[in-house]
């Protein structure tokens, strides 16, 4: 009799969270405007609207940007276990060296994040000056002086 009552208990869980899903999704269904047209179909993202081609390059430094913030930020969040770790007086108790060598430990994995943190602000990956743009040297057979005359015929004129 006592499985007829859990089984009863998981029947009533499931069929509760399926009714909390499925009454979301008719809210939802009922309450949300149909009209499509106008601003609708334009993408939008912060608070700012789209300008030219979604195919646009990004430069990588935000990219790089954010992986080193992340990789930094998980190894910040395993040092905090560690640091509770320490003050525990149970373990440093119970084992005397156990302290000096969790320390150890904590000092060789903050030097190795100091390494990572130095070989990454030398290669310059965290500085947010930006290089100049390099131009691609191709051989061509036309002379320099050619492609100035054409730029200053087709080139914007100022109002």
């Amino acid at each position: 009799m006592e499985n007829v009552e859990e089984m009863g208990k998981w029947a009533a869980y499931l069929l509760g969270a399926a009714l909390f899903a499925l009454g979301g999704m008719a809210a939802a269904r009922i309450l949300s405007p149909r009209r499509a047209g106008g601003m609708k179909g334009e993408a939008y993202e912060c608070g700012e609207s789209a300008v030219g081609d979604a195919w646009a390059q990004i430069n990588v430094r935000f990219y790089v940007m954010g992986l080193i913030f992340l990789i930094f930020d998980v190894e910040l969040l395993l040092l905090y276990p560690w640091a509770a770790a320490l003050t525990l007086k149970e373990l440093l108790t119970a084992e005397p060296y156990w302290g000096w060598a969790a320390l150890a430990e904590g000092a060789v994995f903050i030097l190795v994040l100091a390494a990572g943190l130095a070989y990454i602000w030398g290669r310059g990956d965290v500085d947010w000056s930006f290089p100049a743009p390099r131009r691609p040297q191709t051989p061509s057979a036309v002379p320099n002086e050619l492609y100035a005359r054409l730029n200053d015929k087709y080139a914007p004129q100022d109002s």
